[in-house]
């Protein structure tokens, strides 16, 4: 029997729908809330059979067997903590909130009221992460010691400075929104969480641009274009603007692992290097989509040198984020039918949160460390035995 799906936002993210929407295969979106006329018009167009609202309220009341929070981030808590009341199950979109104190609050609504929480970090299943991952886990650089990251954001000025995105009201800032992936591959990759932060950065290019629009009742991509460049003669910029569009953080990880993470939303290249160094070796991928290369270094070498060997992202299915969001979509559904654990993780997509939001303060401040403050461990544990009491284990 298909499970019942409740689409709450359906923005940009409602991509998903494809993944979702499976009739006969497991699972049909039977209801869908949004507060654009335009949202809830592409929903009537898609899934004409379902019911459309502009109340969570009904949604939830609906019957639906879980629900996805697919909304802007400064939505998420409030959201997901009406649902996971409610008795339903919840796939909330990274970020898991913009405030660390409502994050926090998101975890223990879940586990006071036992409803399934799910967070849609779906680079935890690209292939050039899981290709890396699997390499540590092998053993074939050692023990990780460092793992520095670069994020060169192409589109940054169409995707994040066009829209709710540039406000800080909305956002926090990029280190969160954007960031929140990278963080959490980070702490996967280290096998361990930040305890202290500390960054610098600024509004370098898109602050000085004075076009602004309003554009309510518009939506990426109808702004987008490749021609769009350079970064300084974007025109119609969000009317707020004062999110920072470089950022350079450094972390301090548990077990004495550092970590470095750069963001800039003004360069001409789209995609995510990673360097991970241990003990015995180094990995580093080159391109982040199917049929890039992660190389391999694990011998001594005098000056540059090839990698000792390659390594070949797969090729994947026909699906959003190289075939992330058909496998995030399909762990997801799993969960909600049988539990258990999952590739993310409710805490996980916490500590990256607090790792964002605490970066972003150290970049505004002095640029001084500031250190993360730890969850209660009996929260911690309840999530890491898969959202069960600790008198049953998990499936």
């Amino acid at each position: 029997m298909d499970l019942h799906i409740g689409i709450i936002g359906f923005g940009a993210r409602s991509t998903l729908q494809e993944e979702v929407h499976r009739p006969g295969h497991g699972s049909r979106i039977t209801a869908v809330c949004d507060l654009a006329p335009r949202a809830r018009a592409d929903a009537r167009a898609l899934v004409p059979d379902a019911l459309i609202t502009d109340s969570p309220d009904e949604l939830l009341a609906s019957g639906v067997d879980a629900v996805m929070v697919l909304t802007p981030d400064d939505t998420h808590a409030a959201l997901t903590i009406r649902a996971l009341e409610a008795g339903v199950p919840v796939f909330c979109e990274k970020p898991l909130a913009i405030d660390l104190a409502d994050a926090d609050r998101m975890l223990e609504t879940a586990r006071r009221t036992g409803t399934r929480l799910y967070i849609g970090h779906n680079m935890r299943h690209m292939p050039v992460i899981t290709l890396m991952r699997g390499l540590i886990q092998d053993g074939r650089i050692g023990q990780v010691k460092a793992v520095w990251v670069r994020h060169f954001v192409g589109h940054g000025g169409d995707f994040y400075f066009k829209d709710w995105h540039a406000d800080r009201s909305r956002t926090t800032g990029l280190l969160l929104q954007k960031g929140a992936h990278d963080l959490d591959i980070i702490h996967w990759l280290a096998g361990a969480y930040t305890e202290q932060v500390a960054a610098m950065g600024g509004l370098s290019v898109y602050g000085d641009i004075t076009d602004r629009r309003d554009r309510t009742g518009e939506r990426m991509p109808d702004w987008f274009s490749m021609d769009n460049w350079p970064p300084t003669a974007l025109t119609g910029l969000h009317p707020v603007v004062d999110v920072e569009d470089i950022s350079m953080v450094n972390l301090r990880l548990e077990g004495g692992i550092f970590a470095s993470y750069q963001q800039c939303h003004f360069t001409p290249d789209y995609w995510r290097n990673y360097t991970v160094i241990g003990t015995e070796g180094r990995i580093e991928n080159f391109g982040d989509v199917a049929g890039s290369e992660v190389r391999l270094w694990n011998r001594r070498h005098a000056g540059a040198a090839d990698a000792d060997e390659v390594f070949i992202v797969p090729e994947v299915p026909d699906a959003g984020h190289d075939g992330a969001d058909a496998l995030l979509v399909a762990e997801f559904l799993r969960f909600v039918r049988h539990g258990g654990l999952t590739a993310t993780s409710p805490v996980a997509a916490r500590e990256a949160v607090a790792a964002g939001i605490l970066a972003t303060a150290s970049l505004r401040g002095d640029g001084s460390a500031i250190s993360v403050p730890p969850l209660d461990p009996e929260l911690v544990a309840y999530f890491e035995r898969g959202q069960t009491p600790s008198s049953s284990p998990a499936a």
